[in-house]
């Protein structure tokens, strides 16, 4: 048994069983990949998968069951080459931090600049994508850190960690009709407008969609994004009403555009770090958490990774 064959098993099981995309991950062959895995297969005395003709098609019983050991052997392994790593070279090294792109526009700059003052021999990678592809990246072991707002906390293999809260905001170009309102905007107000927000799955969309539906009201959206920025510079162009994050506005950037409170009007949001569970940490990704968050210590966060 050998950590080749493990890692094939593995991929081939995260890959949809289809094994020239597996190859490509280990930099082998295809032919390479089927023998590691028929190897193991003989070793242990069962297949893991089932088998149509050469294709794989699904796991077997036993493959299913021995697949979370396989990952927590290659998962060890990792854990055991990060603390060597650790004692060898306390300073040094790489950390990977996936976020969505709000948070990576708006929630990360300062810290990713403090956190570089500090590790100045650490290379930090910065991935960004919607917060199920975050959630992706950290249980590949792509990414040691994620940050996001929607659905890591839906991912029973990941720890996640509050770190704070935030609410929505409406912008509006100057002059807008929703400006010369008495007392604080309805949901009723703005179904009146074409609305500009984000894409379904990002950036507290759910809670904007959710406070529609409980009120019997149908938004009329017209455009989504992904990025703040965007839906500014259409909300500009008078194209719409803009929801976006109150973190995301800048008085002195968004010159051009008036904003209105809507913290009343749609849930408060909790943006998380997520974390794979059993995961070893470098001591500096402890430091790169504690200066985002500072309530979240290093004795803390370990203590969370661990179960407690």
């Amino acid at each position: 048994m050998n950590f080749q064959q493990l890692r094939s098993v593995r991929e081939a099981a995260r890959c949809g069983f289809n094994l020239t995309e597996v190859a490509e991950l280990l930099h082998t062959s295809q032919p390479g990949v089927s023998r590691q895995i028929r190897e193991l297969e003989e070793e242990l005395g069962v297949d893991f998968f089932i088998r149509a003709g050469k294709r794989l098609t699904g796991l077997t019983p036993p493959g299913a069951a021995m697949l979370p050991i396989v990952e927590n052997l290659l998962r060890d392994a990792e854990n055991l080459k990060r603390a060597g790593q650790d004692f060898i070279s306390q300073n040094e090294g790489q950390l990977s931090v996936a976020a969505t792109h709000s948070q990576a526009r708006y929630a990360l700059p300062h810290v990713v600049k403090d956190f570089r003052d500090r590790f100045p021999n650490v290379t930090l990678h910065l991935h960004q994508g919607s917060p199920k592809q975050v959630a992706a990246m950290l249980l590949s072991g792509e990414a040691d850190i994620g940050v996001a707002t929607e659905a890591l906390a839906e991912f029973p293999q990941l720890v996640t960690l509050p770190c704070y809260r935030w609410t929505h905001s409406v912008v509006v170009p100057p002059g807008h009709p929703l400006l010369s309102i008495d007392g604080p905007i309805t949901l009723q107000h703005l179904v009146q407008f074409p609305i500009i927000t984000y894409q379904v799955g990002y950036t507290g969309r759910s809670h904007i969609d959710d406070a529609f539906f409980a009120q019997g009201l149908h938004p009329n959206v017209v455009l989504t994004a992904m990025d703040a920025d965007v839906i500014k510079t259409y909300v500009e162009l008078g194209m719409g009403v803009g929801i976006v994050a109150s973190v995301a506005l800048d008085a002195e950037r968004d010159v051009h555009l008036r904003t209105l409170d809507a913290g009343h009007l749609f849930q408060v949001n909790v943006t998380r770090l997520g974390l794979r569970k059993g995961a070893w940490l470098r001591g500096y990704a402890y430091s790169f958490i504690e200066i985002f968050v500072p309530t979240l210590t290093k004795e803390f966060v370990a203590s969370a990774l661990a179960g407690d």
